[in-house]
């Protein structure tokens, strides 16, 4: 019944070696994309072990798709020639929407997740090396990503060196001076604030950038010095 259909079929033409190759190609992709996603998931990041596997598992898949899935088409008389690098595009426009989706918006001047979606980038780059047989530049890529990611997170350069902190407090207008000191012994950069005074009491929002991040025992110090503070809230950013 499908006689006509079956001998266009990839299986007629691949062996079982090709086969086995294949599969392996797949298992280095995705242990190469939980090796990147534990980096990731043990800085509690928004995509982890699993994300990251899929990502190289799938983009090392469609590699091999783009690459053999259109070999027994080879000398099809009225046929087109495939394209051998027409899934492979598509596979870097898809990676770039997931990609989007990580990074979003949090607070008013505040976008996380541009490092992780860069990271889904590169895995996905990782998946379709392996998945086009490039064992030395899929392995290159996954170290030198790995190596990146933990070094420069150690030891981080300019604004990455800094903690965002959204600021809420409550106090008397007579613990101003003191709670100013307490963000200058920070480092911080204060990006945008607003102050509202009721009398006696001042309520500051404070949007900043920390060298030293503010902790929670160091905001319980501070409220037990000065009685005066009725709030004080700081979200990690």
């Amino acid at each position: 019944m499908f006689g006509n259909v079956t001998r266009f079929n990839p299986e007629v033409i691949l062996t079982a070696s090709d086969n086995m190759e294949f599969v392996i190609r797949i298992v280095v992709a995705a242990v190469m994309g939980i090796l990147i996603g534990v980096e990731r998931a043990s800085r509690l990041k928004e995509a982890g072990i699993r994300t990251h596997c899929i990502v190289a598992m799938t983009s090392a898949v469609f590699m091999i798709l783009s690459k053999y899935a259109f070999v027994d088409l080879e000398g099809v008389e009225g046929v087109r020639g495939a394209d051998a690098a027409r899934i492979a595009a598509q596979v870097v426009s898809g990676i770039s929407f997931l990609g989007a989706g990580i990074i979003f918006k949090q607070g008013k001047n505040t976008v996380k997740g541009l490092t992780t979606a860069a990271g889904i980038w590169a895995t996905a780059a990782v998946g379709m090396a392996a998945g086009a047989g490039l064992y030395w530049v899929a392995a290159t890529e996954c170290v030198l990503l790995l190596a990146f990611q933990t070094i420069l997170h150690q030891h981080q350069i300019g604004t990455d060196a800094f903690t965002e902190q959204e600021i809420r407090i409550i106090m008397g207008t007579d613990d101003r001076s003191d709670f100013n000191k307490f963000i200058k012994d920070h480092n911080c950069i204060i990006e945008k604030s607003t102050l509202e005074r009721r009398g006696d009491i001042v309520e500051m929002n404070l949007s900043l950038r920390a060298k030293i991040p503010l902790a929670y025992e160091e905001v319980l110090d501070f409220m037990h010095i000065h009685p005066s503070v009725s709030v004080f809230d700081v979200d990690t950013i």
